[in-house]
């Protein structure tokens, strides 16, 4: 199980790794004309630099806690951190009528969950 754990954390961590670089360095016009970008015209450019930023984040409290043995309690709420994330992108999706892309954010909300709760409980670092 922890094999597993590991496998969908850095599953996450580099899919919030890759959406976060192209939030935080990708210009907002250049976002909204990839598929399922249009969302980022309802945000500010701001906005959308800060998610990019917390999801980079994300990423690295997915797996850098954990590896360096360091405050490994982090990697769960990490995983909170960003599936919350993923019920907002579920929520904005699916009020744009994308429900693809509702159904991806749905996905990685639930490997998030699964993370969350087994760091949290039985299979935690301690």
């Amino acid at each position: 199980m922890n094999l597993a754990l590991w496998i969908i954390a850095g599953l996450l961590a580099t899919v919030f790794l890759l959406a976060g670089s192209t939030k935080l360095f990708i210009p907002r016009q250049k976002l909204a004309e990839a598929p399922g970008g249009g969302w980022v015209l309802d945000f500010s450019p701001a906005f959308v630099k800060v998610l990019g930023a917390v999801e980079l984040l994300g990423a690295a409290g997915l797996i850098l806690p954990a590896a360096l043995g360091v405050a490994p309690i982090l990697v769960p709420l990490a995983a909170v951190g960003l599936g919350t994330i993923m019920i907002g992108a579920a929520i904005v999706t699916a009020r744009r009528h994308e429900p693809k892309h509702a159904l991806l954010n749905a996905t990685y909300l639930a490997l998030a969950a699964v993370v969350a709760v087994a760091r949290f409980g039985p299979q935690s670092f301690n």
